[in-house]
């Protein structure tokens, strides 16, 4: 008799809501790319993804659905396969392709690409398998590479605090504030046939963007939120609207800097800095200032532990949990359609300034992240740095790229030397 425990995952809180609103045209899919200095060699990839993923076993899994949840069941098929790079990436991610992963390995060149569905993490947590599958790959190359910052040891057993939901740790305020309910602008963009994923970067030097920064007394953050933000404001006022609307940027916070988890998973939650034009014209100098004092405002542990407790609290009614998932399905998808998606003009996410091992740098030149297809017409924006290297990743599956265009435009009027690449033609 076969008295083994099946292993399973409950999905965590923000990875509740990603399966539910998958569609054919959508997939909450994200990528993380590496450069190295020297081309890829597939082969050698493809040993160092079957070294690294087992040490990440809540990514080396596939999706199930059950009567009133879905959750996360171990992988054993034979799987990621390393693939060819292909034009237009972060494509939808049917939950039975591929051996049923939710991972995809990519390489071209001298670059190393993971794309991971967001049910599995962030992009802290996807950072992780990325820069270890990085290290087993220089290692299986002769290059002698350490552990730590992204890279984990793969010969040592997963800490159960790196499987865990975090949110429903620190889920204990004792109110749940409310979300900003204001429909926001919408960029009005001709939607790109389906399958077609525009991105346009900005290679940049991060002193250069420090020293602008400063200027204005703004962290890096802080100035490419205002920066976003005025972009938005400029294609606005470019449409000639009789109405104006209130312009937000939706931008991720990395919980783990103010809440100590050593999750693998999501842990994340959203705040929402803006302008609302209505009010007045705003001037660049205003809009930063307004950026600046935002974050001061929300971005801290109080404020942070009640929008966790917030999120938290539907999961925890007890007649919800008991309601069937195909009704679950129904109502976080008309709520997301009708209210969540409308909050926000933009995304905007940045990952800081990533560290690796000493022994790692020599081989590396930079980083990238993109966000993704957005759920709408729209533009995301995701940031990285690495020493000196900072890119501005842009992604969309709209025609227009104004936004974008007004974005670098601001950049190099405040002296900022920027690099484009682009997969358009």
């Amino acid at each position: 008799m076969n008295t083994e425990r099946k292993i399973w995952y409950k999905l965590d809180l923000s990875a509740i809501v990603y399966p539910t609103l998958q569609r054919r045209d959508f997939s909450s899919v994200y990528r993380l790319s590496v450069v190295l200095k020297e081309p890829i060699k597939p082969d050698i990839l493809q040993q160092a993804v079957d070294i690294a993923l087992k040490r990440f076993p809540t990514y080396k899994t596939t999706i199930r659905k059950g009567l009133f949840w879905r959750y996360l069941e171990p992988n054993n098929r034979p799987g990621p396969f390393v693939r060819k790079d292909i034009r237009n990436f972060c494509m939808p991610m049917p939950f039975k392709a591929g051996s049923r992963y939710l991972l995809r390995i990519y390489y071209y060149d001298r670059r190393i690409s993971l794309e991971a569905h967001h049910s599995l993490g962030d992009g802290s947590g996807g950072m992780y398998v990325l820069q270890t599958i990085t290290a087993v790959y220089l290692r299986l190359l002769g290059h002698r590479i350490g552990n730590g910052y992204f890279v984990k040891d793969v010969d040592e057993t997963p800490d159960p605090e790196e499987l865990e939901d975090a949110y429903m740790r620190y889920a204990n305020a004792k109110v749940c504030p409310k979300r900003p309910g204001d429909k926001t602008y919408r960029i009005r963009g001709t939607k790109e046939p389906f399958y077609t994923f525009n991105v346009i970067d900005g290679i940049m030097s991060v002193k250069e963007v420090i020293a602008v920064a400063s200027k204005y007394n703004a962290t890096i953050t802080e100035y490419l939120n205002a920066v976003l933000l005025y972009a938005l404001l400029q294609k606005q006022q470019s449409e000639r609207h009789i109405r104006l609307k209130p312009v937000r940027i939706a931008m991720p916070v990395n919980l783990r800097r103010f809440f100590p988890s050593k999750t693998m998973r999501n842990f994340i939650t959203m705040v929402f800095p803006g302008v609302d034009p209505r009010l007045g014209d705003y001037t660049f100098e205003e809009i930063i200032n307004q950026v600046h004092h935002y974050m001061r405002y929300y971005i801290n542990e109080k404020f942070l532990r009640g929008d966790i407790t917030t999120n938290a609290s539907t999961q925890r009614n007890p007649f919800i949990r008991v309601v069937p998932l195909f009704i679950k399905d129904f109502v976080v998808r008309l709520f997301y359609t009708r209210v969540q998606d409308k909050n926000s003009s933009a995304g905007l996410t940045n990952m800081g300034a990533l560290k690796v091992p000493e022994d790692m740098k020599p081989h590396i030149e930079r980083f990238d992240i993109y966000m993704g297809q957005p759920f709408s017409s729209r533009t995301n924006c995701a940031i990285i740095s690495f020493e000196d290297i900072l890119t501005v990743n842009f992604a969309s599956s709209i025609i227009e790229s104004d936004v974008e265009r007004y974005f670098f435009r601001k950049l190099v009027q405040d002296g900022i030397h920027v690099t484009i690449e682009s997969n358009r033609t």
